[in-house]
């Protein structure tokens, strides 16, 4: 069997602030889509107000997408070939526990709480603490309200 590529998509009321955020959580990559939106605008093919400008570039206004900036992507798109969350732009607040979530593992020489502690700076929020036989977590929310977990 052929193994299938895939992004993990993810609701958002402002995809682009979503994006933002977890791109300095993770070390990621805010994806320029520039080059691609630019050139369809060019040839009439989309209306200029399903853009915005973020980071001083063009941009969809309901799509905005981070990915790891070791993985391949596609220069004339801009999207990521590799590990990969898209953000997209919903009407509707999230209003129930994730059936999905992120688990965020601190890096070499960090421990849990020091990671906490710097997701909260960046704009996320304590949920609650973990103490099982299996291990020990930090339940955490997104600017949004996403549930994620730091191990």
């Amino acid at each position: 069997m052929t193994t299938l590529h895939w992004k993990l998509v993810i609701d958002a009321a402002d995809p682009h602030a979503q994006a933002d955020f977890w791109a300095r959580a993770l070390g990621y990559a805010v994806e320029d889509h520039s080059a691609l939106v630019e050139r369809l605008l060019g040839l009439g093919h989309v209306p200029a107000d399903v853009t915005v400008e973020a980071h001083g570039r063009r941009a969809w206004r309901d799509l905005a997408a981070v990915r790891h900036p070791d993985d391949p992507y596609e220069e004339e798109s801009g999207a990521g070939l590799g590990r990969r969350l898209l953000f997209q732009r919903v009407p509707e607040a999230k209003t129930a526990k994730n059936r999905l979530h992120i688990d965020v593992h601190a890096g070499p020489g960090r421990d849990r709480a020091a990671e906490v502690v710097r997701l909260e700076a960046l704009g996320a929020s304590v949920l609650r603490e973990v103490d099982e036989p299996g291990g020990r977590w930090t339940v955490m929310a997104d600017p949004e309200g996403n549930e994620f977990c730091v191990q």
